[in-house]
């Protein structure tokens, strides 16, 4: 029987694989598409998801695939890898060196291994469930930071933020006002990964698809933090709307985000 760290050590394999393409091709002249008015794809995004999924189905010829690019078959295997090949696009197609890979695997719909890697900074942060969490294998754990006027946070805004009033707008301005600092660099699952290394100490976004969270849900977890809703539910990664955190702060996240759909003035 395969163990969750064996399927890890191939997603990592993966992972590597991509980042080692996705590195030779920074910086470079790239074909650019567009998937909405912001939301671009480039040949990089497109061929390290066939690395990835190519490595990966080699391995495990019978799981099933969910990944940002492409349409895969899916057979109802009880394994799934869910694959963003290369989280933060944007950033890639301008050069700017803020991206990674997110590779999870979902097995009877649990999370149970997950890797994130930026290939720029050679960071691999990985987990397994019930193992922890590690960054190049050194084992993490969110932050102790409390209370949220203390925390540092990070967010994004959805590609559809000029048209659509769900645009995130109001949180940020509410938690700007309340929290030490937030960042914004455009990666959520290296935001993700961050909350797990203790670097930030809350995040939260909506409009954030499977592929953007699996990785980084997991390694939460296993860091010892907390993941749910905007409302303070029980989050899975194909819901829309998440908020992550050490746990100490989640409830005033919570809170927050209630107040603001709520209309309440900060």
């Amino acid at each position: 029987m395969i163990t969750y760290n064996e399927y890890l050590q191939e997603a990592v394999s993966a992972a590597r694989i991509a980042g080692q393409y996705q590195k030779s091709r920074f910086a470079s002249a790239l074909d650019i598409e567009m998937k909405g008015d912001k939301n671009l794809v480039t040949e990089v995004d497109k061929e390290s998801e066939r690395l990835i999924v190519g490595h990966l189905l080699s391995r495990f010829p019978g799981h099933d695939i969910v990944a940002e690019e492409g349409d895969y078959l899916q057979s109802g295997s009880p394994c799934r890898w869910i694959i963003d090949p290369v989280d933060g696009t944007t950033n890639y197609a301008h050069g700017y060196p803020w991206f990674c890979s997110s590779i999870a695997l979902e097995v009877e719909g649990e999370l149970v291994a997950g890797v994130i890697y930026n290939p720029i900074y050679d960071e691999l942060f990985t987990a397994a469930k019930g193992d922890g969490a590690y960054l190049n294998g050194k084992r993490l754990s969110v932050s102790t930071q409390t209370p949220l006027c203390n925390s540092l946070l990070g967010t994004g805004f959805p590609y559809d933020c000029a048209t659509d009033p769900a645009n995130n707008f109001a949180n940020f301005i509410a938690f700007q006002k309340s929290a030490r600092g937030i960042r914004r660099a455009g990666s959520a699952a290296l935001d993700l990964a961050y909350v797990a290394a203790g670097r930030l100490d809350g995040f939260w976004e909506l409009k954030l698809k499977a592929w953007d969270v699996a990785a980084g849900v997991l390694m939460i977890r296993e860091a010892g933090g907390v993941v749910t809703t905007f409302d303070g539910s029980i989050y899975d990664v194909f819901n829309d709307k998440i908020v992550a955190s050490n746990g100490l702060i989640q409830d005033s996240m919570v809170t927050m985000l209630t107040v603001v759909a709520e209309g309440v003035a900060i």
